[in-house]
């Protein structure tokens, strides 16, 4: 066996182990060799230079482990108080140990008995890993050195080269065995991320490797680096490998998981990508505007700034998706679905039936969630697919999340769409009508006043026939002489339907009769003039935040404005009930629950 030397005893307390120098000051063992470093100092001798004296060390790395013998992490990098000359390991390439026959390893360990250390020869049973952490070992002959407590924390090196290909793990008290568990050089290098420096990756993507440590470098601070399980699940797709039981520990583990155990090459390439947008957007200015409408004072305006005219063509929507539907005969009872859509691929956040009293608290954490699965710099919006007797529900006023009041109608575009129109005829005629209705510079509204006398019929009629895009309503749906022209808008299909939550809740009095209802209609109307259909979403928060920050909020035209707003090219279909919750059909709009 060539170039021995950086093998290393490790003393801590009554605790014996292996090492090996990967650096001219550190050191490689198992961290339950070194369990005891807070009490007791630790030291490195190297058994092949009798001329140097004991090293003190310090642990200044760790895996994580947490004292089981099957625990993950079993590492621990040693930092010596001094350089010492010794030329430190070489490794192998990733698959050296698993060829055909599988070639011979050497382990140099310090069992009882054995101060100056003593070799044991084994071989790699398979090249797959055991519990995402381990692979296993089996004696290379029946006759030789067994393992046992001792060897813990030394080299596994191909008897030929010297080069190492992993470390023995093995807890303390393991008696004499035949076969014994090694971390390989990828797990290491996922524990500590400069061993990737030492450590050659899969041949597919040397490169995609030194791009991956420049990231996680400078992501080292930011809120990135905390949730290292959601830039994974985005990497690895919804057919990848599931996050390892106790997930990531780092965003450098989770990166170098990618490299290293999940099949697909470009899973590391987009986990790279996705890293290095987020960043990137991270230090990008706020834009300097954000308009709210013509003849309306911008909300957010840079001094001296002026707010630019509407274009006619709409962005391209990324939607988060909130789907509510009934689950179950209880009508409280539903199933709540938030995912995120990105290229007609859907990436589940969470789905899980909640009593109607638990959905707004679900909806404020998984909506954060649900941003990481969106690329930076998309046009976020956040979709409510409710049931009928729902669409009248102050979702835009729930606040952004349990620390933040701010509402989530004045933090995001924000819509609300009928869960009975995402399938079937409905659903056809919806996208038919938005390819005529797309790039309009605006759109056509029809009035529904309170005490209207026109007849459903002919709303029906008018919006089939195109003579209007969008139903705007005087009063909430709730009201009775309202309720059935907001039915036959939604039959129709109209694209668009907006409406004041709150206000004229009767809608029983004769249309000559001044209410705030009509109120609404007038301003609407001013409002929406010449606005494109596809900017709507936009313009309404603006509106919001309009309202929100005026000196009377409670008293503001648009304060419970609710824009139904339902392009069937932005959303995909509704996501199937489940078989064993069927969903029980409302058989009519009851006034909401505020």
């Amino acid at each position: 066996m060539k170039n021995t030397s950086w093998h290393a005893r490790i003393d801590c307390g009554g605790e014996v182990g292996a090492g090996f120098l990967v650096s001219a000051r550190h050191v490689l063992t198992c961290a339950h060799v070194v369990r005891d470093s807070a009490y007791h100092p630790v030291t490195v001798t190297f058994p092949h230079h009798r001329e140097l004296t004991s090293v003190r060390a310090t642990v200044t790395g760790h895996g994580g482990w947490r004292g089981r013998h099957d625990d993950p992490g079993d590492l621990a990098v040693l930092e010596l108080e001094r350089s010492v000359p010794v030329a430190p390991a070489e490794f192998a390439a990733p698959d050296d140990a698993y060829g055909e026959p599988r070639p011979r390893l050497i382990v140099y360990g310090f069992p009882h008995g054995y101060d100056e250390g003593t070799i044991a020869e084994y071989r790699v049973t398979a090249a797959q890993l055991i519990a995402s952490e381990w692979v296993q070992l089996e004696a290379w002959s029946a006759h030789g050195q067994r393992l046992a407590p001792g060897f813990s924390g030394a080299a596994v090196a191909l008897a030929d080269t010297g080069r190492v290909v992993g470390m023995l793990s093995a807890a303390d008290g393991t008696p004499d065995i035949l076969s014994g568990r090694m971390l390989p050089n990828s797990v290491m290098s996922r524990y500590w991320p400069r061993l990737a420096e030492l450590v050659r990756p899969p041949s597919h993507a040397p490169s995609t490797a030194e791009r991956l440590r420049e990231l996680v470098g400078k992501a080292a601070d930011t809120e990135f680096a905390r949730n290292p399980e959601r830039l994974y699940l985005d990497a690895a797709g919804p057919f990848g490998p599931p996050v390892p039981e106790g997930g990531f520990d780092s965003l450098w583990a989770a990166a170098w998981y990618l490299l290293w155990e999940v099949g697909e090459p470009e899973a590391a390439t987009r986990f790279a990508d996705r890293l290095a947008a987020l960043l990137d957007a991270r230090l990008r200015p706020a834009p300097a505007t954000t308009c709210a409408g013509p003849g309306h004072t911008p909300c957010h305006a840079a001094p001296g700034a002026t707010a630019p005219g509407p274009p006619v063509a709409g962005p391209a929507w990324t939607p988060i998706l909130i789907e509510i539907e009934h689950s179950g005969g209880d009508t409280d009872q539903v199933l709540v679905t938030v995912s995120a859509h990105h290229e007609g691929r859907r990436h589940p956040v969470d789905s899980r039936t909640l009593h109607r009293s638990e959905v707004r608290a679900h909806v404020q954490e998984h909506i954060e969630e649900a941003f990481w699965h969106l690329p930076p710099g998309a046009d976020e919006l956040i979709a409510f697919v409710l049931p009928r007797e729902w669409l009248n529900e102050p979702v835009a006023h729930w606040q952004r999340s349990a620390d933040d009041p701010t509402p989530l109608g004045c933090s995001y575009p924000l819509v609300v769409t009928d869960r009975s129109r995402r399938t079937g005829g409905l659903r056809h005629q919806l996208v038919r009508k938005w390819d005529r209705l797309g790039g309009r510079a605006s759109a056509t509204l029809h009035r529904v006043e309170c005490g209207t006398s026109e007849k459903p019929g002919r709303l029906r009629f008018l919006l089939r026939r195109d003579e209007a895009d969008l139903a705007g309503f005087a009063a909430a749906p709730t009201a009775p002489r309202v309720r059935p022209h907001f039915e036959a808008s939604l039959n129709a299909p109209a694209p668009i339907l907006v409406w004041p939550r709150t206000g004229c809740e009767h809608g029983d009095h004769d249309e000559a009769e001044a209410c705030a209802g009509t109120d609404f209609l007038d301003r609407l109307a001013e409002y929406l003039d010449g606005l494109p259909p596809a900017e709507l979403p936009r313009h309404v928060l603006a509106l919001r935040e309009s309202a929100e920050a005026s000196d009377a909020p409670e008293r503001h035209w648009a304060r419970d404005v609710q824009l139904l707003w339902d392009d069937p090219r932005c959303f995909p279909g509704a996501a199937a009930a489940p078989r064993l919750s069927p969903v029980s059909p409302a058989p009519h709009l009851s006034p909401v629950i505020r």
